[in-house]
């Protein structure tokens, strides 16, 4: 496994981030896994030395972070691994039930800390940018949470460039915590974060942990051009439609397929070795629900991607409308 600093902080992550949305409750998505089929992949990770872990209150409404936090409990020294989780998206039905105000984020993080079995978050994120709570209210509260002990760094996830750079600025200037992590949507058929958000994240030192890495799935193969595929998941979720399955989408995965033939590896260890190798990327999320899928994400880490390969892989991209800030 490979380490390297979260951003300009001296926190040492794994390049591969596990993402934990499969795990949880069938209850919450047909797709997800239960806490019994989840363990295993927890427990493997561990062992292949991904140390980054990366949740939401939202993920099973919450049963996500029960079996992650139960499963690193029993498998990890807890100063040993990276828990990350997020913040935003409703949890229940009141009216401050969801949001970034001081009373939702002071609620979710408690609950959080709760499901997790911990004293203290590694790494919170917005799980988006909230219209409707100045975001002065918002990074104060996420300072005082970061002084109160309960949470080491601070992350943002999916908004523009311009938000981004407006809740640094703000730090900076009132002296809060500023966000150490951007959780962008991004690779080889999504990249319009190479525009704004990319080149704003390397200019000021914070650490790209990209979500859909692997497009939900679309580069191993299983999707197909009617709208189909094989797996429960490319049948049911609905959210990929919306993100990806275009014309050119399928076309750029057959190119992905063809290098992957080339470099006898599968097309998502393609897929993820040129998202490995796009500069200011520091650790992508990867979600997996078969063992040879997290085996073979991280021996994409030693796949190495010539200028022409990569050019080959990056030439039909054609310009698409912002997907994932809502």
């Amino acid at each position: 496994m490979q380490y390297i600093n979260l951003g300009q902080t001296g926190l040492k992550v794994s390049r591969i981030c596990l993402g934990t949305m499969t795990y949880g409750t069938p209850k919450w998505r047909e797709w997800v896994l239960s806490e019994d089929q989840s363990r295993p992949f927890i427990k493997q990770a561990l062992e292949m030395g991904i140390n980054f872990f990366d949740t939401a209150d939202m993920y099973s409404l919450g049963v996500s972070e029960e079996v992650v936090g139960r499963a690193l409990k029993d498998f990890a020294k807890r100063e040993e691994v990276v828990i990350a989780t997020k913040v935003y998206w409703p949890v229940g039905s009141a009216p401050n039930d969801r949001g970034l105000s001081r009373k939702h984020i002071m609620d979710a993080v408690n609950a959080s800390l709760q499901r997790l079995g911990t004293d203290y978050i590694d790494l919170y994120y917005i799980h988006r940018w909230d219209y409707e709570t100045p975001i002065e209210e918002t990074l104060e509260t996420l300072n005082d949470l970061v002084r109160s002990g309960k949470v080491r760094y601070l992350g943002a996830s999916s908004m523009f460039a311009w938000q981004f750079c407006k809740a640094l600025y703000l730090a900076d200037l009132r002296g809060w915590t500023r966000f150490a992590a951007m959780q962008n949507h991004y690779n080889l058929i999504y990249r319009e974060e190479e525009r704004e958000m990319l080149p704003l994240c390397l200019d000021e030192g914070v650490a790209a942990v990209p979500w859909s890495t692997l497009a939900r799935g679309f580069f191993a193969g299983n999707r197909t051009r009617d709208g189909s595929g094989e797996t429960k998941r490319a049948k049911t979720d609905d959210f990929a439609r919306q993100l990806y399955f275009t014309a050119t989408d399928f076309d750029i995965a057959d190119r992905v397929s063809e290098l992957a033939k080339k470099h006898g590896v599968s097309g998502s260890q393609i897929a993820l070795a040129w998202t490995l190798s796009q500069p200011g990327i520091t650790a992508p999320i990867i979600g997996v629900s078969k063992m040879k899928h997290l085996e073979e994400a991280v021996a994409a880490l030693d796949i190495e991607l010539d200028d022409e390969e990569r050019a080959y892989l990056e030439e039909l991209y054609q310009p698409r409308p912002i997907l994932g800030h809502s």
